[in-house]
């Protein structure tokens, strides 16, 4: 059916939706009030003929990390076929490798950037002190998400830790961050836009003795009205790096009454939109617009 539209997700394990609202099933409903054939399918199905569709939404490819070879191979396939995405291919691939946060932060922005260790790389306590003028850490690989592979690194047990991270590091790619004290004291924020206005927000706050602030590793969101000052900054970041997104997911922490962005979502990020009816009104309302 080529008037159809591909809600593009992934075969899920249950690895990175516990604990989650299906926000397929809820996009979906959306485009059928707006009167819109539409159909969910996993980005990686060999049996799916992509040029049958009219548009791609880009919703839930979780697990592209997983598979990151097969999953750029897939991006050039959908980009020879000239299909409509939302959102763009060019935007997800620069989205898809954590190396577009140094980029950010070179254009001015405060940026949870880090140090970047190469895959077979040798890494050290000295090194990571040396760079990063602490001793507690976070490291995770550099194409990722959902924290898989997300460590917090002490400089007092180093030599504990390292071998097994040093394994990764042969297979992989890795970053290296300071540990942001902001996330376990009061949480990380994520601001939502679609068609780069500003719909809403909320706040992640991790579980006890916990840093990830995902919600299926326990993590409490909670809807907030965020400052003017972190909305504006927020807005900036979308003007300059994803002004024609139909969705982006700003996430950060407040440093010194600074906003300082830990990741810009723009590839397949959850949208709290279940919690929200106003941010799922925007999101109607975005959709309609680019769509109908």
């Amino acid at each position: 059916m080529k008037n159809q539209i591909g809600i593009v997700s992934y075969f899920s394990t249950g690895a990175y939706d516990t604990n989650t609202i299906d926000e397929n099933k809820l996009l979906s409903t959306i485009l059928d009030e707006l009167g819109l054939p539409n159909k969910v399918v996993a980005w990686s199905d060999q049996q799916i003929d992509w040029s049958s569709f009219s548009t791609l939404l880009i919703k839930s490819t979780w697990d592209y990390f997983d598979f990151y070879p097969e999953f750029l191979g897939w991006l050039a396939h959908i980009k020879s076929l000239s299909i409509p995405v939302y959102n763009d291919l060019d935007r997800i691939q620069w989205n898809s490798d954590k190396r577009y946060l140094f980029e950010i932060q070179k254009s001015g922005f405060d940026v949870t950037a880090g140090l970047l260790l190469e895959k077979g790389s040798d890494f050290s306590a000295e090194l990571l002190e040396n760079e990063l003028k602490s001793k507690d850490w976070v490291i995770k690989p550099l194409v990722s998400g959902g924290a898989k592979n997300t460590f917090r690194l002490f400089a007092e047990t180093f030599d504990r830790q390292k071998p097994f991270i040093q394994n990764l590091l042969q297979q992989e790619s890795f970053l290296a961050q300071n540990f942001m004290q902001e996330v376990e004291e009061v949480g990380e924020y994520s601001l939502l836009f679609f068609n780069g206005k500003f719909s809403h927000a909320v706040l992640k706050t991790p579980a006890k003795k916990d840093f990830r602030v995902q919600h299926y590793f326990g993590g409490v969101i909670k809807n907030i009205t965020p400052k003017q000052t972190m909305q504006a900054k927020c807005q900036e970041l979308v003007n300059e790096f994803a002004p024609s997104c139909l969705y982006a997911r700003v996430d950060g922490i407040e440093v010194g009454g600074k906003f300082n962005l830990m990741e810009l979502e723009l590839i397949e990020p959850y949208l709290f939109l279940s919690s929200s009816e106003e941010g799922l009104r925007n999101y109607k309302n975005a959709l309609k617009k680019r769509l109908v």
